[in-house]
């Protein structure tokens, strides 16, 4: 009974992969990558063995600063590009770096 349940199992999710579309992820950060999100999850699938957890856990904070300083450097050198051409430009990235004033 119990391998005829899992053949089942099998079955319906084989199908459910081939036909139903995958949505595209969306992220809160802007420097996020699709490594990063396999990453995470590839993590959050390893918590019960936690020493494969805990080095998953690292390179996923690796990954994540290095991808953020290569965003913030990228932002930095369009400032920098947009500063004298086009000074609109400049403040909305300067505007997307640090975030809309509240008044």
């Amino acid at each position: 009974m119990e391998e005829l349940w899992q053949q089942l199992k099998r079955s319906i999710t084989e199908a459910a992969e081939e036909e139903i579309p995958t949505k595209e992820r969306k992220t809160k950060q802007k420097w996020m990558t699709e490594d990063i999100l396999n990453l995470m999850d590839k993590r959050r699938k390893a918590k019960e063995e936690q020493e494969e957890y805990e080095n998953i856990h690292k390179e996923v904070r690796r990954k994540c600063e290095e991808a953020k300083e290569a965003w913030l450097n990228e932002k930095c050198r369009e400032i920098d590009t947009f500063q004298r051409q086009a000074p609109n430009t400049m403040y909305r990235n300067v505007e997307e770096l640090m975030g809309k004033k509240k008044s």
